[in-house]
């Protein structure tokens, strides 16, 4: 039998507002890698904070809360777009790429936040969404009322269809949403859109295109962000030799998975990499320079071609993000990860949600294999999710990721073990991928649903009127509020280890450790040493060991049961889906402050 193991209370750790790296605390400093082992908190800007009572997320609202990141100890802020936008994507169909939506804002109070950041110690990272716009941009408006071979035609992707009448588009590309990747208008042409149709591709052969993209890059860095987030990165660049090639189902592969097969007509082509080129130098003309990171879902070989030294600084790790609930797997990832950033001097980045997948939390709580889309149609109750195995799964890949070196992308709301809102109406779905799939898939809005801030009020305190998304009953219960100060939260596990993880900033190696199976055991740097238990049974912890942080309870044997020699501290053990870090920085697991972080 096993009886707990004691925790001795965290000791108290200032989590509140803190300096830039080079200490200065405010505007811009001049530490150049900031962002190389840095906390960046992602703000899906509709469902974060609404100022204005509308039930639409907005920049005053964002200003208001960014307390609340800067207390959990991140580094950074990247906000969705928030530019003019019918919002048929979540504003990722931009209608003006240098103005401010009025739903989310204005200009001035963009840089009202951006002062707020700055007080905070907080930078921030904006989107841009360069691959496609808007079918209500100027542009795209002035190619429709244009003649077939314009100019205003040329910045997108026209062509007139196949077969004897044209009738049949141009080639069998398919949207990423669902349906082909082609609509026709009224003259016969048909234009490209890799999402929705209310997204149409723009032409990055035409300098106009690559002009004005430049001009809005300048625009956003004149104001003083830190850097950008590129949307589909992958993908600017076509091949449109004509005939255009069919990709006879190549371009099936999930959002943000690897296309399939070889010279792909428009993923990852390597023309696309001489728009970064020109980009990282115009971010490194600015002092100090600023930063950049990929959204492309290449295959793990392709992925360091765009950190390489004159392109961008980071991409996302979506293989992290895919990984099962497997020691061997999670090694094989880390490992290739590791490598693969290290010709090129970058670091990986380490991503568990984002606004595009089904929280990780629920993720973890399915059987292994489970199809998301299918269990989603189910309104999450085919396959039922295991509640106490995805919060113990959550919380130990929280502490595995943020011990590893590089940076950790946070998204809202797993701070608070947020849970996929599965079962949204079908009334109230707003994701294109709905309609566009004929109510097959039901999309990422489960992810979306506005955070709760407070116990009770309108929206759980998202704002002073009702939510674009409806909020579950009870979700208050996951609120900061109601996680404030309980040492068993989700909210106070992350605090915590955010504000430990700047102990072991700067030493950026890495070491794997000797460990049992299914356990991952590694040292991050000269003193952090963490420990995952992916098995299904107890493990024992190293001889002289003292724990830092647990991120579930751990165990001790009972008096008089027999351990083998040297085990552990007192026979302490590590229970299955439970991770811990222990601080080795004086070479023999020494003491350090354990924190208080049982099951939620």
């Amino acid at each position: 039998m096993i009886a707990p193991h004691p925790f001795i209370p965290a000791r108290e750790v200032s989590v509140t507002q803190h300096a830039f790296p080079d200490g200065n605390g405010s505007g811009h400093g001049g530490h150049r890698d900031w962002w190389r082992e840095s906390v960046v908190y992602q703000v899906y800007v509709p469902s974060f904070a609404d100022a204005d009572g509308d039930g639409m997320g907005d920049l005053r609202g964002i200003a208001d809360r960014l307390g609340h990141v800067a207390e959990l100890g991140a580094d950074a802020v990247w906000l969705t777009p928030f530019y003019r936008s019918p919002l048929a994507d979540g504003g990722y169909d931009v209608a003006d790429y240098r103005d401010v939506d009025p739903r989310h804002g204005t200009l001035d109070d963009f840089r009202a936040l951006l002062g707020r950041a700055r007080a905070l110690g907080l930078r921030t990272i904006v989107d841009i969404v360069p691959n496609h716009c808007s079918d209500q941009h100027p542009w795209f408006v002035e190619a429709l009322a244009a003649a077939p071979g314009s100019a205003a035609r040329d910045r997108f992707v026209f062509r007139d269809g196949s077969g004897p009448d044209g009738g049949e588009p141009p080639a069998d590309w398919q949207s990423k949403f669902g349906g082909a990747a082609w609509t026709r208008v009224p003259d016969g042409q048909w234009y490209m859109h890799i999402f929705a149709a209310e997204q149409p591709d723009l032409n990055w052969e035409n300098p106009e295109v690559v002009a004005d993209f430049e001009r809005t890059l300048r625009f956003w860095l004149d104001l003083g962000i830190d850097g950008f987030r590129i949307d589909v990165a992958h993908g600017l660049r076509k091949d449109l030799t004509p005939p255009l090639r069919d990709t006879r189902g190549g371009d099936t592969a999930p959002l943000n998975s690897p296309p399939s097969g070889e010279n792909h007509p428009f993923w990852d082509r390597d023309e696309v990499h001489e728009i970064y080129r020109s980009w990282r130098k115009i971010t490194d003309s600015y002092a100090p320079p600023r930063i950049m990171v990929a959204e492309a879902g290449v295959s793990a070989g392709r992925l360091p071609l765009y950190t390489r030294p004159d392109e961008l600084h980071q991409a996302f790790n979506f293989f992290h993000l895919r990984c099962p609930w497997d020691a061997g797997s999670f090694r094989s990832v880390i490992d290739a990860s590791l490598a693969g950033a290290a010709p090129t001097g970058a670091l990986p980045t380490w991503v568990l949600s984002n606004h595009d997948v089904v929280r990780h939390r629920s993720r973890y709580g399915l059987p292994e294999g489970t199809d998301l889309r299918a269990w989603l149609r189910t309104d999450g109750r085919e396959p039922a999710v295991d509640e106490a195995r995805g919060r113990r799964r959550a919380r130990a890949a929280a502490l595995l990721t943020l011990a590893l070196p590089g940076t950790t992308y946070l998204y809202q709301g797993e701070e608070l073990g947020l849970p996929e809102v599965a079962d949204l109406p079908a009334d109230a779905l707003r994701d294109p991928m709905w309609e566009r799939t004929g109510h097959g898939v039901k999309g990422r809005d489960g992810c979306r649903v506005p955070l709760p801030w407070t116990r009770t009020g309108s929206s759980y305190g998202f704002g002073p009127g009702g939510s674009w998304l409806p909020q579950p009953d009870g979700w208050g219960e996951w609120s900061v509020e109601a996680q404030t100060g309980r040492p068993d939260s989700f909210l106070e596990l992350y605090r915590t280890a955010l504000t430990l993880r700047r102990r072991y900033l700067g030493d950026e190696s890495f070491a794997w450790l000797p460990s049992a199976p299914g356990e991952l055991a590694f040292r991050k740097g000269a003193g952090l040493e963490c420990r995952v238990n992916l098995s299904d049974e107890p493990l024992p912890l190293p001889a002289g060991a003292e724990p830092l942080l647990a991120s579930g309870e751990l165990v001790r044997a009972e008096l008089g049961r027999a351990e083998p020699a040297g085990e552990g501290p007192a026979g302490v053990l590590l229970p299955p889906d439970t991770a811990v870090w222990l601080d080795t920085s004086d070479g023999t697991g020494g003491a350090g402050d354990i924190g208080d972080a049982r099951d939620a």
